[in-house]
């Protein structure tokens, strides 16, 4: 049998294999240990040749096996497991999933306690719904994106951290989360309909109170947060590494002007928004005086909220990150570790990540699948696994 820790152990999530913010999903949930189980396409595991370690991370603390979802046999195969599934999670296009005969309303029939997870980029319905996108139109749409960039350049895509994984994957678990409550409690499933349009936009709430207040333009890069103000801002220092400032509230202000040797009684109001722009330029000249180093001893014993701008390797190395361990090592394998921490519950400590349909045949007979049926499926090649050394 898996061994399931954490605050989700015992529960079994089915996740329709695709990419991005639905994986990210499903592992945020194997992470605080449900068991999941991603379906995968044959051809995705016969076009597979492990040679080495996999080091799609998303795919940790899961299984997976390959299902032909064009053969009846695989489609029966799958209802069968969500029979027995707590939760499903798909990442297609609207429609799709009906399609092959494993819509909702199918799903719900052979599970009315079912949470049916749906991730897509436009949402279920509307102008857009079916037409390609990724991270970046999702956050261009909802307006997130057009706010993120300096004054008088171009926004900035900020990663896929706003739409696929923020706006995406960790809206997924939570609606999912929020449903299986919801079930336990009424004995009913549900359908969620997460967008990462709606999502990014939800993640603006803050810039849009702010908005609504009248202290927000919509001039980028003029703002209290979005590298208009130049106590919450990234400088270079003289050995052209980068800090940090965000000292937002006057007595972390304070203690910068004092890092920084500045006297506060020459130094403009801090909220004077017409004085930003020069003094920008001058904490610029102030801090290339020093190595980012030499500015962090100095910051060192003060809330002057200063801190170095690492890089992924240097963020592995540092010592609160260390303390923490924030970061992980898995076969070789550098990682974020699972989050949140809980106090009586330990998450999962991150599996090496699997090849498509590793782990599949064993995840099918802990699903209840009898042995003689899952070597029936493996001849007829309606199922494919992958298990080391193939």
């Amino acid at each position: 049998m898996a061994v399931m820790r954490g605050p989700l152990a015992g529960l079994r999530v089915i996740e329709l294999g695709g990419i991005g913010p639905c994986p990210f999903g499903a592992m945020v949930l194997g992470d605080l240990g449900a068991d999941v189980l991603r379906i995968e396409k044959t051809t995705a595991i016969r076009s597979s040749i492990p040679a080495g370690t996999s080091h799609d991370l998303l795919q940790r603390n899961k299984r997976s096996v390959g299902v032909d979802l064009k053969h009846d046999q695989g489609i029966e195969l799958l209802l069968w497991l969500v029979e027995r599934a707590d939760a499903l999670i798909e990442g297609f296009r609207p429609g799709v999933t009906e399609r092959l005969g494993l819509g909702p309303e199918i799903c719900l029939e052979r599970n009315p306690r079912l949470v049916y997870g749906r991730m897509t980029g436009w949402g279920q319905d509307g102008p857009l719904a079916h037409r390609p996108g990724h991270d970046i139109d999702f956050i261009a749409l909802s307006g997130a994106l057009g706010a993120i960039g300096r004054a008088g350049e171009r926004p900035v895509p900020p990663l896929n951290l706003v739409g696929d994984f923020g706006g995406g994957g960790m809206l997924l678990a939570i609606g999912v989360l929020a449903a299986l409550w919801s079930a336990q409690r009424s004995g009913e499933g549900e359908v969620v309909d997460v967008s990462m349009v709606d999502g990014s936009a939800l993640l603006m709430t803050m810039t849009w109170a702010l908005r609504a207040a009248g202290v927000w333009s919509e001039e980028r890069g003029t703002n209290l947060l979005d590298s208009g103000a130049p106590f919450y801002e990234t400088y270079e220092c003289s050995d052209g590494k980068m800090i940090a400032v965000g000292a937002l509230e006057p007595e972390f202000y304070a203690q910068l002007l004092e890092v920084m040797g500045l006297p506060p009684r020459a130094e403009p109001p801090q909220m004077d928004r017409s004085r930003w722009e020069d003094t920008k330029r001058r904490y610029g000249e102030v801090f290339k005086r020093r190595t980012r180093d030499e500015w962090m001893s100095l910051a060192l014993e003060t809330d002057s909220c200063l801190q170095p701008v690492l890089s992924m390797s240097e963020a592995a190395e540092n010592d609160h990150n260390r303390a923490r361990g924030t970061f992980i090592e898995v076969d070789g394998d550098l990682q974020p570790a699972p989050a949140p921490r809980f106090a009586r519950h330990s998450t999962a400590q991150p599996t090496r990540p699997r090849w498509p349909g590793e782990g599949g045949r064993e995840a099918l007979r802990d699903w209840g699948v009898p042995e003689e049926r899952v070597a029936d499926l493996l001849r007829m090649g309606v199922v494919s696994s992958c298990d080391p050394g193939c």
